[in-house]
């Protein structure tokens, strides 16, 4: 084998490893993945990120929207508001309404399984 064969199979070996390193999941990834959730609302799939202080939204039309936690006097849970949705309960065992309509359950909510690279 020359010299310069054994410099391209190795320079390969190098760029393949790279590559495999680059498409590992981060650390913040995984951890935002634990925290987040597909359920329905409303017949409607939502994505929910559960964060301390605060619930993520993103909705089918694709608004993400942020909800922020306030006190509460409720004994259903904790409550998150943006002044024009409103969200309620423990978990992902949430209830939303907007604009002070009717309070709907989220519904179904599983773990986001995020795809492998």
């Amino acid at each position: 084998m020359t010299a310069r064969l054994k410099r391209l199979i190795a320079a390969s070996l190098v760029l393949g490893l790279m590559s495999a390193c680059h498409n590992a999941p981060r650390k913040e990834d995984e951890e935002a993945a634990k925290n987040t959730w597909v359920c329905q609302l409303a017949g409607e799939r939502v994505l929910v990120r559960l964060e301390r202080g605060e619930v993520r939204l993103l909705m089918p039309s694709g608004d993400r929207i942020n909800l922020y936690e306030v006190p509460s006097a409720s004994a259903a849970g904790t409550r998150f508001t943006n002044g024009t949705i409103d969200a309620v309960g423990k978990g992902t065992d949430l209830t939303v309404s907007r604009e002070g309509g009717k309070p709907e359950p989220l519904q179904g909510c599983t773990p986001l399984v995020p795809p492998k690279s």
